[in-house]
């Protein structure tokens, strides 16, 4: 498919791209193009111009920042995986970017690129909502540092707009005793996927304490299944939750959507799947 024209801008440092996405309008930024490039295709977004900032060192790199990572934005998926700090503060992060699609994908795609646009197929959009991370980003009102609530706003949507930027996400690691299961259904095994959920639990005694359970690929935002972790929230580490949760999905008031790969009732019914899946290992294995 042929791509419809713009510009192409490189910019020399983060401040020149800032100012760039603010002279330009309607200008987006370019770090793997990944995603981006395919929306594109599509005609998804329609860009005047990309700003690309993938070579920006500014934006590489992981680093140790209080009890997690500050990773850049322009930090590929492959870099991430490889990463010894992160394996070991967030090693869910790490096994998320080691297992995208391919070695092409996973060497150019950033994990900037891929929560930035937001496409409800994306893999981080949940599981850093899970994790309780935070994205800085610079605005046409300054730098802050937003949680995934305030970070997420919809298909395509995020914080970033305006000239916006995000520089880095930061990512705290898990509480000890806490558990964390990602689980997705994919339509193959290089492809994106059809449902995806992840579980986040703490352990108290034989207790599930504080979950955080988290629906991806669904039109808009990551969405957080309040009505399951409700019914989950002080049971036992026992089939019992399991079934009290499949039970509250039920009643779960989110929407999908039909398209070519299934029906929304599939879809859902494929969620629910993924839910059981990983409220299994949650309760019998012990996840880092």
């Amino acid at each position: 498919m042929i791509l419809p024209p713009f510009r192409y801008l490189r910019p020399h440092s983060v401040s020149h791209a800032t100012d760039l996405l603010r002279e330009v309008p309607g200008a987006a930024v370019l770090a793997g193009g990944q995603t981006l490039i395919n929306a594109l295709k599509l005609d998804l977004v329609s860009p005047t111009a990309l700003v690309d900032v993938h070579a920006l060192e500014e934006l590489r790199g992981v680093e140790r920042a209080g009890d997690g990572v500050r990773i850049g934005a322009a930090t590929t998926y492959a870099e991430l995986a490889r990463d010894a700090v992160v394996r070991e503060v967030v090693p869910s992060v790490a096994e998320m970017a080691a297992g995208l699609v391919d070695r092409q994908v996973r060497n150019r795609g950033t994990i900037g690129g891929n929560v930035s646009l937001n496409d409800p197929t994306n893999n981080f959009p949940p599981l850093l909502s899970a994790l309780g991370a935070s994205f800085e980003v610079i605005t046409a009102d300054g730098a802050d540092t937003l949680p995934a609530e305030q970070f997420f706003r919809g298909a395509l949507a995020t914080a970033v707009t305006g000239g916006g930027l995000l520089t880095a996400v930061h990512v705290p690691a898990l509480p000890a005793g806490t558990r964390l299961v990602h689980r997705h259904m994919q339509l193959a095994r290089d492809s994106w996927a059809l449902a995806r959920v992840v579980v986040r639990a703490a352990v108290d005694g034989e207790s599930l304490t504080e979950p955080r359970v988290y629906l991806g690929t669904v039109p808009g935002s990551p969405v957080r299944l309040t009505a399951v972790e409700a019914a989950i929230a002080g049971r036992p580490l026992a089939k019992e939750t399991i079934t009290a949760a499949l039970a509250a999905f039920d009643t779960e008031p989110f929407e999908t959507i039909s398209d070519t790969h299934g029906s929304a009732q599939y879809r859902r019914a494929m969620a629910k799947v993924q839910l059981r899946r990983a409220l299994v290992d949650v309760i019998e294995k012990e996840q880092a």
